[in-house]
Parts: structure tokens; C-alpha cells; sequence
């Protein structure tokens, strides 16, 4: 099949996609209408794998959809083959992304073979290394056709400026890739894609000598800024922006996902009283360097406001921070002043630039980038992928950096693993600011040593659970490889006082009244409500109702946080004593309820016969110095140690049950040779 041409001006490459030819025009739109059905849960929750299912039946018709709400919800195959019910025997499943079975139980691809589909058609497949071709694979050996649309090359567009077309099959695979760009830098770039966005004049200002900038963009951009922020992890700003805009960095939505509002400050010179500091709308974290105005940083705590002190700050810093934090999207909000590092440094993957027909002039007015040491055009930096959309009066120009090189060549490179990322070709520039200045051999040294040194790495992370290895199992975000193990996974618990610590009645929340044996959605959900109970107050118990009712254990926790940080009198006395026994609790309920984590926990028990120590259980969570390692490690990880408690209970209980079952076998076998001496003792004493 050969290459057809961009279908925008500015789009740098094409695709070439390798599909099964019985791949029709009606498969490539269903494909098209997963994509986009896969975002819909954009601004509702925090930003995460997004996937859909369409269900098709041998007519045409459209069975049943649905979307994945957030991470550790249920998945759009389970929701999807249970709206379906029999009419999904013999129908064809469009999902835009490979099923992502994070939950230790296979359960979508158990929903689509058991509905008894005949074809699954998948428009990419899961970027994340241990889930890549895992469901493909698995739904093949249970007989059922498979069709995924895939990268097979990439070339060179036209760039002469004529129009061209997108083929049905590139735009189809586009869809999948945009509807996932943060999944597919993160697993490509092991970083959250960073966009840039800024709204400038035709002039290049964005903002007036004076400084003032209200409003440079209309209100159809500005729109459009505050859903991007919707889809965001977090917003990062530089001091200069809070000193002179006093920004609020919200999605201007009642409920819904509030992204991180990051404040980035060496010298923590920042005024006292800033509408980043109200944390009752959204969080904020302050990053600054260590030791930086310790008396400002406590009066920020004391406000909620999240301080974190790095050695040296920098953009790349950051970006590695929000990596740790299991963000996908990070929004960069600031000045020039700021953004020329984030450029030049190659933290910033994508640019949002809205141009306004306006013209302001002034030899000091700021321009949207400062000095990033260009110094001849053929410097300057090209984007990729490019797209230009009108937005009211304003022009929007997107479109990748060489720190990205665009989705196309970051799902090649998942694809193919001996094709590199454009950004990581030599000569890419803002992709290895630490070879500037070397010569081309050191330079080639630097890179060789660094490819040597991931491949250890990822020796070492596959070689965790073989004998002697140390075996340290990190989880945090439900797509993690070992997510399972956490308090998000959408497995429905019923606690019963029977289940867990002596504390577990007394910490047993009720949305009903019923309390005892009341199934909870997840340990989440029954955790964050088991804060409320027993306080005699309807607006506790309005809360407990709010918090079983949440559509995701996201959804819980966010109900249950804010209203611990905004109403605090609605918590009970006791829970700093009895929240642990509140987890306990839960945790024994998941795992004795639940076949497919009690497998995952117990896998990582080890085999002391084989030399296999248990392996050490690390929630990552690096914000997290309670239950999780908070960060650089220093945090108490409480839930890890209830779950290597808990896995020590549960190989006792099956040893116990397993020797159990050897005595009355013993018995049984002893039984049979007594009855079968005692027959031949009969047959001896009638002969």
C-alpha cells in the first residue's frame, strides 16, 4: 500500500498502516467513533489510559458502547458486553485501544470471549510495555479474529504546501494515537507529555509593556485553555506569573477533576496572600530548591498547600517529578522566561499557540519564548504533526517538538524496537541537552552509556522475581504493572466483622444502615467513608451516601478528601487510631473476595524451596508519606506493609488449608484400607 499525503499544511509525516485488507471503510469509522467516545470522561476524572468499546452487530447496528470512567473503574468491555447482554454473541468489538487488563483478573478480555463476539478490531496496541499485545495474544488463543491497525512505516510528506487527503485507514490510526498522546509519551519518553500553551498577537506580544494581558486571546480560546487544563494531571507556572497575574489555574467547572496547580520558585519570592493558596477549589504544590524561606514554606502547609524541595530546580526536574507521580499531562501555563529552559531542555514535547488578529507593538513588550542562544534561522526550531485550527477570531497552531517527534514516530518505536523515537536520533535537538559541546565521538560514548545503562535497568526490572534477585514490586497507578495490589482497583468488597482487625466493626461504615456484610464498591470507597461514620450529623451521612455512590474510586477519594480538609468536624474522633483497621479491613475483604489479586499478592510470596525470598511491597506514591514512600523514599508505606501482612496471613491460611486436605485424605485413605481389610477378612472367614 503506498504512502498518501498529509491532510494539513505543515504535517511533517504520513503513515503507512498495516492492516488485515478485510479492513472496510464501516470497521476504520467505527474505530474513529471509539476514539473519540474513549475521551469522554475528559474534565470528569484524572487523565488516564482512555478506551473505548463499540459493539457491532453482523447488521451494522451499534449493539452497545462504552467508555472507561477512570483509572480503576470498570472496563469498557465488561460495560460494554453487560449493556449488550446476548447480543453481543457473533458481533464485532471496535476498541481504539488494546484492552489493558490492569486489574489481576483479565476481566476485559474474559467480558469479550464470553459475550461470544466473533472479531475484535483494535486501532492501537496498549503502549505500556507489559500490556502491549497481552490482550491481542489472548484473545487469539481463545479463537477469536483479531484485525489491529499498526504502523508499518513512515515517510516523508509533502511539503511544498499543496493540500492533500488523509486515506481513511492514516486518519482512522491518528485518532487512537491523539486520543492517548500522554499514554504514548509516557511509555515512549518515560515522561508526561508537556504542552506548551500561550496566546500571543500578530505582533508576537503577549502582553503590553505595562504587562497587562487581559485579554490577548478571545473567549472561544480561552475556552478551549480551560478544557485543555480539564485534561490535564497539572498546570505549571513560574513565580513571575504568580507575582503579576495572581492567576486562579482552575477549569472554571463545578466538580469534576481539579488538576495540580504548580508553582515553580527557587528563592520562594511569592507573595503571602495569593489565590493559589486557597486549596478548598484545587490543589497546589510549590516546588522550590531545599532550604528556601523555611518560615514561607511553613505558612503554606499550614494552608494545604503541598511544598516540595528539590536539590536543584529545573524544568527536567519537574517533569521527572510529575513522572514519578503518575501524571500523563502536564500544562505549561508560564512566561517566556520559564519556557525558553522547558524548550531548550526537551521537557516540552507539544506547543498550543493561539495568534489573535491583534497588533500591539512596543520593543519591550514580552514575547512568548525568551533567549534560547539562536542566532541564524536555520536554528530554529520545527514542529511536527501540525495542525492549525480556528478558535473564534483566533488561529490555533499545535503541533510537536523534536523532543516528541510526533505520535507517529513514538508508536514506531513501540512498535519496532529498533526504531528510536525521532526526538532520541542523534542530532535531535532539545532531546540530549547534556551532549551540547561534546565532540561527535564523546557525544556518541555519552549515548551508548546511557543505552547501556537503560538496559540494565529493564534487565533488572524483568529479572525481579527470579531467584535471589532482589525483589522490590513498586505500585501505585492502576495501569502499573502490578496495580492490582492497590485500593483503586474496581473490586467490590462486602466487609463483615469477621474480616479484618478487632478495630474493623467499630471502623465499618453504612450508607443504609445495614453496615454489616454491606457490599462497597472498593476498598476505596469504603475506606474514604469509613472517615463519617458513626458521627451523628445528616451531613455525614450524606457524605457516606455521596461516597458509595461515586462512579470510581477516584470519584471516593476526592469526595472523601475534600470534605476532610473543608469539614473537618464531620470526621470521626477516632479515625487517626482506626484508620488502619479501616484499610485492614478492606484489604482482607478484596483479596479473600477476589480470585485474580489474591493470585497477584500470593506471586509474590516467593518459593523458599527454590531460593525466591518474598518480595518487598512498595506503594510509589511520592506525595503520599503515609501509606505510600512519599518522596525520595522517605515515607512509611503503611499500605505495602498491610499487604506483606496480609500475604503472610493468607500463605498461612492455605498451608493450613492445604494440610488440612492432606488429613482427610490421610483419613480417607486409611478408611478405604480398613473397609477393604475388612472384606478380605470376610471373604477368608465365608471360604
Amino acid at each position: 500500500m503506498a504512502c498518501s499525503g498529509s491532510a494539513r499544511r505543515g504535517q511533517a509525516a504520513t503513515v503507512c498502516p498495516a492492516s488485515s485488507p478485510s479492513l472496510s471503510d464501516a470497521d476504520l469509522s467505527y474505530i474513529i467513533e471509539a476514539a473519540e467516545l474513549a475521551g469522554s470522561s475528559a474534565g470528569l476524572t484524572q487523565p488516564h489510559p482512555n478506551a473505548a468499546c463499540l459493539l457491532v452487530a453482523p447488521s451494522g447496528a451499534v449493539v452497545s458502547r462504552a467508555f472507561q470512567r477512570a483509572h480503576g473503574s470498570t472496563p469498557a468491555e465488561v460495560l460494554a458486553a453487560s449493556a449488550a447482554r446476548g447480543a453481543a454473541a457473533g458481533a464485532t468489538a471496535y476498541l481504539n485501544l488494546e484492552s489493558g487488563d490492569c486489574h489481576g483478573d483479565d476481566a476485559a478480555v474474559a467480558a469479550l470471549i464470553q459475550s461470544g463476539v466473533s472479531r475484535v478490531v483494535v486501532g492501537l496496541r496498549h503502549p505500556l510495555r507489559h500490556l502491549r499485545n497481552r490482550a491481542v495474544a489472548a484473545l487469539r488463543a481463545a479463537g477469536v479474529r483479531v484485525d489491529v491497525l499498526a504502523v508499518r512505516g513512515v515517510a516523508a510528506a509533502s511539503t511544498d504546501g499543496e493540500e492533500g487527503r488523509e486515506d481513511p485507514e492514516s486518519a482512522a490510526l491518528l485518532a487512537c494515537l491523539r486520543a492517548n498522546e500522554g499514554l504514548l509519551h509516557r511509555a515512549a519518553l518515560r515522561r508526561p507529555m508537556s504542552v506548551l500553551k500561550y496566546a500571543m498577537t500578530l505582533d508576537g506580544k503577549i502582553a503590553t509593556t505595562t504587562g497587562h494581558a487581559a485579554w490577548v486571546s478571545s473567549p472561544s480560546s480561552r475556552a478551549r485553555v480551560f478544557e485543555m487544563r480539564a485534561r490535564s494531571d497539572a498546570v505549571v507556572v513560574g513565580g513571575n506569573t504568580v507575582r503579576r497575574d495572581n492567576p486562579n489555574l482552575t477549569t472554571r467547572r463545578e466538580g469534576g477533576f481539579a488538576p495540580w496547580r504548580i508553582v515553580m520558585s527557587r528563592s520562594l519570592d511569592l507573595p503571602a496572600e495569593a489565590n493559589l493558596w486557597d486549596v478548598s477549589v484545587a490543589p497546589t504544590i510549590v516546588m522550590t530548591q531545599r532550604g528556601a524561606r523555611q518560615s514561607f514554606q511553613k505558612m503554606l502547609r499550614s494552608k494545604g498547600v503541598e511544598v516540595v524541595e528539590f536539590d536543584f530546580l529545573n524544568p527536567e526536574s519537574v517533569a521527572e517529578y510529575c513522572y514519578e507521580r503518575g501524571f500523563l499531562q502536564v500544562f505549561w501555563e508560564c512566561g517566556g522566561m520559564l519556557a525558553a529552559p522547558a524548550i531548550s531542555s526537551g521537557v516540552v514535547h507539544k506547543v498550543m499557540a493561539f495568534v489573535a488578529p491583534k497588533i500591539i507593538g512596543g520593543e519591550r513588550a514580552p514575547c512568548p519564548v525568551g533567549e534560547l542562544g539562536f542566532v541564524e534561522m536555520t536554528q530554529a526550531v520545527n514542529l511536527v504533526e501540525t495542525q492549525y485550527t480556528p478558535s473564534g477570531p483566533d488561529i490555533l497552531i499545535s503541533g510537536y517538538l523534536p523532543s516528541s517527534g510526533g505520535l507517529l514516530s513514538l508508536e514506531r518505536s513501540l512498535s519496532y524496537p529498533e526504531h528510536k523515537p525521532a526526538s532520541l536520533l542523534p542530532g535531535a535537538w532539545g532531546a540530549k541537552a547534556a551532549l551540547k559541546g561534546k565532540s561527535p565521538a564523546d557525544a556518541a560514548a555519552t549515548e551508548d552509556a546511557e543505552e547501556d545503562a537503560a538496559a540494565a535497568a529493564a534487565e533488572a526490572a524483568l529479572g525481579r522475581n527470579k531467584g535471589r534477585a532482589p525483589r522490590v514490586i513498586s505500585f501505585y497507578k492502576a495501569w502499573d504493572e502490578w496495580g492490582a495490589l492497590g485500593n483503586f482497583s474496581p473490586h467490590p468488597i462486602r466487609v463483615t466483622n469477621g474480616g479484618g482487625a478487632a478495630a474493623a466493626a467499630a471502623a465499618a461504615p453504612s450508607a443504609a444502615g445495614g453496615g454489616e456484610g454491606e457490599e462497597w464498591p472498593s476498598v476505596e470507597h469504603y475506606y474514604q467513608a469509613a472517615k463519617f461514620s458513626g458521627v451523628d450529623s445528616p451531613a455525614a451521612r450524606e457524605l457516606v451516601a455521596a461516597i458509595k455512590a461515586a462512579p470510581s474510586p477516584e470519584e471516593a477519594a476526592r469526595i472523601g478528601r475534600r470534605a476532610e480538609r473543608g469539614s473537618p468536624e464531620l470526621v470521626r474522633p477516632d479515625w487517626p487510631q482506626s484508620k488502619r483497621a479501616a484499610m485492614t479491613c478492606a484489604l482482607r475483604a478484596k483479596y479473600t473476595q477476589h480470585a485474580g489479586p489474591r493470585r497477584m499478592l500470593l506471586s509474590t510470596a516467593g518459593d523458599a524451596a527454590a531460593g525466591v525470598p518474598p518480595a518487598q511491597l512498595v506503594e510509589a506514591s511520592p506525595n503520599d508519606h503515609t501509606w505510600g514512600q512519599g518522596f525520595s523514599g522517605g515515607g512509611q508505606n503503611q499500605l505495602g506493609q498491610l499487604l506483606m501482612q496480609l500475604r503472610e496471613e493468607l500463605v498461612a491460611e492455605e498451608e493450613a488449608a492445604q494440610a488440612g486436605l492432606q488429613h482427610e485424605q490421610r483419613l480417607a485413605d486409611q478408611q478405604q484400607q480398613q473397609q477393604q481389610q475388612q472384606r478380605r477378612e470376610a471373604l477368608g472367614a465365608a471360604s
